[in-house]
């Protein structure tokens, strides 16, 4: 067996079963296992995604909220045991691979991601 099929036969049992279909512009809602002494508890993280870099087993995703008018961001590995699953609450439409520009912005600004429009499409095909 050459490396490349054993390495794909490792990584084919690490990946995660219930991978959710997410991309950058959507807010997301990521729960992920504490550890705290010898007790485990879940605790959520929401957000908009900003990012997704990586592929495979080395993909991750950052995710940015407002949190007391302080901008927060966390990185996490989409197949890491510690995330316990991954929400989407709302589906994003931005032009961009990269949301980096809603950094410098404050207040609702930060948090402006047009909404996919489901309606406008079907709409759009009747005419």
């Amino acid at each position: 067996m050459n490396k490349a099929a054993l390495f794909d036969k490792i990584e084919g049992e690490q990946f995660r079963k219930d991978s959710p279909v997410f991309n950058v512009g959507d807010s997301v809602r990521v729960h992920t296992k504490v550890v705290e002494g010898d007790k485990e508890r879940i605790q959520a993280f929401a957000g908009v995604v900003i990012g997704i870099r990586g592929r495979g087993l080395n993909q991750t995703f950052t995710v940015r909220r407002i949190s007391y008018g302080e901008g927060v961001e966390r990185i996490f590995p989409t197949h890491s045991p510690r995330v316990d699953r991954i929400e989407v609450e709302r589906s994003g439409s931005v032009r961009r691979a990269k949301l980096t520009y809603l950094r410098a912005r404050i207040g609702k600004g930060a948090m402006a991601v047009k909404e996919k429009d489901q309606n406008s499409s079907s709409e759009a095909a009747k005419k």
